[in-house]
């Protein structure tokens, strides 16, 4: 018998139950559970004031069961998104169009990739889709964006006449590694020894590191990192997109993927960042310092996080958007992807853009693997 199936917009991730909403995620992506959204949008780090308005779109059908889902926002502006399309907002704006407000679904200040329209079937996923070409038709906003997506929907969408945008990222990858000095014996040389001589430089200025994760993690411990995450703003002059309260939040709402780590000096506090673990892999994101220390960056957002993979059995090491200088330390470039559907006009012009936008990227990825570290068979 078949079931009828409604589209419903959320104004706030708390509109659903986290059961009905974790029920359609893999368990093994944190950043789209009912608790990191959720935490986001408590705390005042994502509303429409901060020009990310939730609309979040789920497809029900009569008895209250949940067959999609989508994280969706009004967006004011692209700031946060990580796949810049300022340059097609001037262009559309001087042609005399709005570009604001746009839909866009993505993971807030996380340019991570991973599932993004789950459906239990393609009914409910072109549901939601249909929704989109909708409210685009109906001049609504000048386009609809859905970023760094696993590919799960790519059929239906490129149906639909969307058009894919590829980016490249650097991620490591523990090739079973047994310890961090397994991963050296696959480096060449001289990679090697500069290698060593990083961490050699950190170690000689007294720097220790302390790791807590889970249930160990304190009030009072967020209240010592905050201002680590917050100075990578403030240093540019910019207020941090995330207040205070979501990582206590986050904490609070699934302890059980947050990492945190703090770089230490004579005992007192230098540096600290966060990762959260899911599945077999390692995210590494938000990183301060409030005082200069050499290689400290390196050291604690690439290598403390390879042997955290190495310890954990993990596999994957993601730590985070753009840096050539991972791919010197054994990041490895990897393609991203996001789909783009415009007004008309508007959408011919960027299709055409990325076309030849994304062959420089492919051509990228493969030029960059050159100067990765590995020794090469001869």
């Amino acid at each position: 018998m078949l079931v009828a199936m409604h589209i419903r917009q959320l104004n706030h991730i708390s509109d659903i139950s986290p059961e009905l909403w974790d029920a359609l995620l893999p368990t093994d992506y944190p950043f789209l559970r009912h608790a990191f959204l959720h935490a986001l949008e408590h705390s005042g780090s994502v509303t429409p004031v901060q020009g990310w308005e939730p609309a979040h779109l789920v497809v029900e059908t009569t008895d209250g069961s949940l067959q999609a889902l989508l994280p969706l926002y009004r967006k004011q502006h692209s700031w946060g998104e990580y796949v810049f399309d300022f340059q097609w907002a001037e262009a559309w704006e001087r042609a005399g169009q709005r570009y604001y407000p746009k839909l866009t679904a993505a993971i807030p200040y996380s340019p991570v990739q991973g599932p993004r329209l789950l459906a239990r079937c393609a009914d409910s996923r072109g549901l939601i889709i249909s929704w989109l070409q909708r409210a685009l038709a109906g001049d609504q906003v000048s386009g609809t964006h859905l970023l760094f997506n696993d590919g799960e929907e790519n059929a239906a969408l490129e149906a639909a006449g969307w058009v894919q945008r590829l980016g490249c990222q650097f991620h490591w990858f523990n090739r079973g590694y047994g310890c961090f000095e397994d991963f050296l014996a696959v480096c060449n040389s001289r990679k090697r020894k500069n290698f060593r001589k990083e961490r050699q430089s950190v170690a000689a200025q007294g720097i220790q590191f302390e790791w807590l994760s889970g249930g160990e993690i304190s009030i009072a411990d967020w209240e010592r990192f905050y201002p680590f995450y917050a100075a990578t703003y403030l240093k540019r002059g910019r207020q941090p997109y995330l207040s205070a309260a979501f990582f206590q939040l986050l904490s609070a709402g699934m302890a059980e993927s947050v990492r945190l780590i703090f770089a230490r000096e004579a005992g007192r506090d230098v540096a600290g960042a966060l990762f959260l673990v899911g599945g077999d892999t390692l995210y590494g994101r938000y990183w301060g310092c409030l005082d200069e220390y050499d290689r400290l960056h390196f050291e604690t957002c690439f290598y403390q996080g390879m042997e955290r993979c190495i310890a954990e059995g993990l596999s994957r090491f993601d730590a985070g958007a753009q840096g050539e200088q991972k791919l010197l330390r054994g990041f490895e470039p990897v393609l991203t992807q996001s789909w783009h559907r415009m007004q008309p006009g508007l959408h011919e012009a960027v299709a055409d853009f990325l076309l030849r936008e994304g062959d420089s990227v492919r051509a990228y990825q493969q030029d960059a693997r050159q100067y990765l570290p590995y020794r090469r068979e001869e």
